[in-house]
């Protein structure tokens, strides 16, 4: 009888459970892995909204344009004033040359024609790219920008990231609602699943119940059930939301330059560790929200 109360015994019953009911135990693989994969769709989203508002240093950087007539120490002169302002932790000046070479290169294969433009024919003007800490100070440094004189125009970029940001909340909301909404689901179908394979063997846990079998021998392999089925989901679902990333990694955004693509090596962990996590709670609560009265014998 010891035998019967092994690990591989109770594991051995769970698989035979999923046998059994083939297609309830499919359908519960099916619908888990598809939650997981829309749930991990939307994390890989908002890890690279993240990674490239940090990469355009969208949160706190403003550009300051300089007027095209000044002097070189009319310009010199403004880049002191603008270290002198309070929260402003770094200034970098871009010369009009070194903006045209940027567009050049920008610009690749068509760079060549902008070879005219060098020079005194160069329209592009120079800029501060002046950076800080507080984002709070923003509208602040900005309105002390703009009464410097010599600056023509300054781009506040905060309103650029914080559009960027909303967009980043809003896929985060519509996450958590197909998360809910996709686990209920799932619950739903696992919790069916393991009940036709409790009914099924509605014989054998009467007779193991009489003769004093605990509420846990009886339950254990169909809560290893779940657990299976969560493994099963979250490895499928892994392995597509891979093969989807790889794809558009490789080949859906190229000759994008302004956006990034995270390698999927850096969140791999991240994200198999969630889906295992995900799928093997829900497998078990699936489970235990089926088997309530035997857990209590």
């Amino acid at each position: 009888m010891k035998k019967r109360y092994s690990l591989t015994y109770l594991i051995g019953e769970s698989f035979k459970s999923l046998w059994r009911n083939g297609v309830m135990s499919l359908a519960s693989v099916t619908v888990l892995m598809s939650c997981l994969i829309v749930i991990g769709g939307f994390v890989l989203i908002i890890f690279n909204i993240n990674a490239n508002v940090k990469n355009l240093g969208l949160m706190n950087e403003m550009v300051a344009f300089v007027d095209y007539k000044l002097t070189d120490e009319e310009i010199e002169s403004i880049k002191t004033q603008i270290n002198e302002l309070d929260d402003v932790v770094e200034v970098i000046h871009v010369t009009k040359d070194e903006a045209l070479e940027g567009l050049k290169e920008n610009a690749g294969e068509f760079g060549d024609a902008y070879a005219e433009l060098e020079g005194d024919e160069n329209p592009l003007p120079d800029t501060f790219h002046v950076k800080y800490d507080d984002p709070s100070q923003a509208s602040t440094i900005k309105y002390q920008l703009d009464h410097i004189e010599g600056i023509y125009k300054v781009n506040n970029r905060m309103q650029v990231a914080k559009t960027i940001d909303s967009i980043k909340n809003s896929i985060s909301l519509v996450g958590i609602w197909f998360l809910g909404i996709l686990l209920l689901v799932s619950i739903f179908v696992i919790v069916n699943t393991i009940k036709l394979a409790v009914f099924a063997r509605r014989s054998e846990i009467e007779i193991m119940r009489y003769i004093g079998a605990s509420g846990w021998f009886i339950t254990l392999p169909f809560i290893f059930e779940g657990i299976i089925i969560g493994l099963l989901s979250s490895g499928v679902a892994y392995l597509i939301v891979w093969l989807i990333y790889r794809y558009i990694e490789t080949n859906g955004m190229s000759g994008i330059d302004m956006i990034t693509i995270l390698p999927f090596s850096e969140i791999n962990t991240v994200v198999l560790a969630g889906f295992v996590i995900i799928g093997v709670l829900t497998g078990i609560i699936g489970s235990c929200a089926s088997l309530r009265k035997y857990l209590k014998a």
